[in-house]
Parts: structure tokens; C-alpha cells; sequence
């Protein structure tokens, strides 16, 4: 995988190029890579280490992601916590929803042995005791080092989560480094994240499933139709604000997307970013059909295809 590396701030003082073409460039960097094939980290080396922990992110990194996936939720006291489900149980000790625990007392809490348990295969002592993190934390570790693919929630569940984060992301200076992409299910999300900052690279991600009349399909909130329907006009109303689509490929052992959906999505502008693939045949089928990148919970098995 080629990796450009982002100069510091006095590198690029010294010489003589001007902060705002040097974000520019790192800007137009960040969209040219992604027209590359881009193994995105599906919280981070997920299927090795408990998700969204330092092991999870680090092994990630050794293996070669170009980006670490971060879910975003808020703690009682606005803290945005890096953690999948609104709720406790599956992946620490506590119990309730994120959203109704301070960050101390998140904090206080094991993300790390349930995986363990889960995972007797990849088991490691070490994982007890694992902490939840916060996007302060990640972004105090790595900096600009990595690039983020971030997945915001619906806006009704966390109305100030668009703002807090983009005011974090432009203070710690990585949208100017080129170094974030944010996705979410939301279209409303996306639109506020676009009206805060329209230089984010943003990704609409769709879920297809069976409709409940049992005729056809779905998508999960109607941002597109199904993809036998699926139209120029639908997306081309995606890139209006939108780098790129995440579509999932399966559902219940069918497939709901094939090489036509990625060529048709390509022909009006969109990136594919497809969800969440684990296995190398799966992997091999859709470098095949032609997709932009892919999410995974074992990145050494993307990368050992794509190299």
C-alpha cells in the first residue's frame, strides 16, 4: 500500500510553502488516495482484539489500514466516546446506555475480557481491563499519523454530536491534514456535517434487507430505493454532498448489491466502500467488481490480497 507521509507544520515553513497550500495539498492528497483501493479498519483489528480499543487500533496500524473506523456516541457529560452499540452490555461490564453514564464512570468500566470470552481463539490476558476510549484520547495518540473514518448516529439521539465533533476534528487540525473521512446512516447528519465544514469527505452508508411484505427490498431509512430500482437521479443525489456510498453486500445469505451497482454508483461520482468483509474469497469478489475499499475486522487479510 503506498502511504504518503503529511510534513509538519515547520517543515512546511521552512520551506517556504504557505499553510493554506499545504492544507490544500493535503486536502487534494486525501481525495486522490481515496481513488486508490483503501483498507478501512472496521474498528480497528476487530476480529484479533476487543473493538475500539488501543489493541484493536494498534495491531490496525501494523497491518497495514489506511484508515481506523471510530462509532461516536455522547457520555452524560459530552464527552464523545469511541463505542459501537448505544448501549453497554455486549462489549464491557456495564449495563444501560452510553449516553446516561459520565465519563468517569465510563471509564471505570472492562471493554476488554468480553472479547475473551467471545474469541477463545485470539484470547490474550492482556485484553482484561481494556478501557473505553474517547475521540480526544485517539486523536491525542496518533494525531495525524492515521486517517479516521468516522460514523456519526442519528442526529435526534445526540443533537450536538455533528458540532462537537467537527469543532474537534478542525481544532486538532485534521480535516486541514486530510486525515478524516465521516460516514453515517443519517442523511441528516451528513447534511449538518456538510453545512459545518463542507471540506470533510463524507460517505452515506445504506443497509439493504428484505421489505417486511417479503417483496423485494429495502433500504433502511430511504435514502436510496432498492437497487433493482436504483436510478442515476438517486445517485447523484448522494454526491451532492457525499465522496462516496457504504452499501452492505449480503443480507440473509443473498446477495443485494452486484458489479452493476458499484459501476453505476462510479458513474455518477460516487466512491464504494462496501461492509463488513472478513473473508479473503468475499474480499477477492469485490476488488472484482471494482470497489474503492472495504471494511474489515481483519485488515493483514485485505491487505495480503490488494499488495
Amino acid at each position: 500500500m503506498k502511504h504518503h507521509s503529511r510534513l509538519p507544520l515547520a517543515a512546511v515553513l521552512a520551506l517556504g510553502i504557505s499553510p493554506l497550500a499545504a492544507q490544500a495539498d493535503a486536502l487534494a492528497q486525501q481525495l486522490e488516495d481515496l481513488q486508490g483501493f483503501q483498507i478501512i479498519a472496521h474498528r480497528g483489528a476487530s476480529g484479533y482484539a476487543p473493538e475500539h480499543t488501543w489493541f484493536a487500533y494498534d495491531k490496525a496500524r501494523d497491518m497495514g489500514a489506511d484508515y481506523l473506523e471510530l462509532d461516536l456516541h455522547m457520555s452524560a457529560d459530552n464527552q464523545l466516546m469511541v463505542i459501537h452499540d448505544d448501549t453497554l452490555e455486549r462489549t464491557t461490564n456495564g449495563e444501560g446506555n452510553v449516553k446516561d453514564h459520565s465519563l468517569d464512570a465510563l471509564k471505570a468500566l472492562d471493554a476488554g475480557s468480553w472479547f475473551n470470552q467471545a474469541h477463545p481463539e485470539y484470547a490474550n490476558d492482556d485484553y482484561a481491563g481494556a478501557k473505553l476510549l474517547t475521540l480526544d484520547e485517539v486523536i491525542g495518540r496518533y494525531g495525524d499519523d492515521v486517517r479516521y473514518y468516522i460514523e456519526t448516529k442519528s442526529p435526534e439521539r445526540y443533537p450536538e454530536l455533528q458540532r462537537a465533533l467537527v469543532e474537534t476534528l478542525e481544532a486538532e487540525g485534521l480535516v486541514d491534514a486530510g486525515a478524516v473521512v465521516i460516514q453515517s446512516f443519517s442523511q441528516d447528519s451528513l447534511e449538518q456535517i456538510h453545512a459545518l465544514n463542507a471540506d470533510i469527505p463524507l460517505v452515506q452508508l445504506v443497509w439493504y434487507s428484505t421489505a417486511e411484505d417479503g417483496d423485494g427490498l429495502n433500504e433502511w431509512t430511504g435514502v436510496t430505493p432498492a437497487p433493482a430500482e436504483i436510478t442515476d437521479a438517486d445517485f447523484k443525489a448522494i454526491a451532492d454532498y457525499a465522496v462516496g456510498i457504504g452499501p452492505n453486500v449480503v443480507y440473509d445469505g443473498q446477495d443485494v448489491i452486484d458489479a452493476d451497482f458499484v459501476a453505476q454508483a462510479h458513474a455518477n461520482g460516487l466512491l464504494v466502500h462496501p461492509y463488513t468483509i472478513n473473508e479473503p474469497d468475499a474480499m477477492q469478489r469485490l476488488l472484482d467488481w471494482g470497489v474503492d475499499g472495504m471494511f474489515t475486522n481483519f485488515p493483514n487479510r485485505l491487505n495480503a490480497i490488494v499488495e
